[in-house]
């Protein structure tokens, strides 16, 4: 989900709710304590330079429990951060400790937002010799116009 996103989402909500992917909500006394735009420079292992740039959002767990995030209260924190730091319309990764410390995609799915699990890949596969999935075929579908050698009765098995 890109920051423009939220920003039309946000307006249309009575209240702010984070899940993660498997259902477990993110606690309602939660605090949104961040939002930064996070670049990453960086060179893969094919050694291709390659540059990443996100909007950032960490959720914290917080333990005060008389206060509640509010969609205007993000819509505001978000407009600062336009404002102050020059913050563009990018991707958005949260930052989320669960068990630990976890970044994860964002989208909504018409009621709550979703932290969607993101998983770690190669970016050079074919520089690091890792091979092409294999083409899954069925065997009903080969050709079957072929005469075989060894026929039933020709003595050959």
């Amino acid at each position: 989900m890109r920051l423009e996103e939220i920003k039309k989402i946000l307006p249309t909500l009575d209240h702010v709710e984070f899940r993660l992917e498997n259902g477990n909500k993110v606690p309602e006394h939660f605090h949104v304590t961040e939002v930064g735009m996070v670049t990453k420079n960086f060179i893969d292992c094919g050694g291709t330079v390659r540059n990443e740039e996100k909007v950032n959002f960490q959720l914290w767990d917080a333990d005060d429990y008389e206060h509640r995030l509010k969609p205007g209260k993000l819509l505001h924190i978000i407009s600062l951060s336009e404002e102050k730091m020059g913050i563009g319309d990018f991707e958005i990764e949260v930052e989320y400790q669960d068990e630990t410390i976890g970044k994860y995609d964002l989208e909504f799915n018409g009621k709550y937002f979703v932290l969607k699990n993101k998983m770690t890949a190669c970016l050079a596969q074919e520089a690091c010799g890792i091979p092409l999935e294999k083409q899954k075929i069925n065997l009903n579908d080969l050709k079957s116009g072929q005469s075989s050698c060894c026929t039933p009765g020709s003595g050959c098995c």
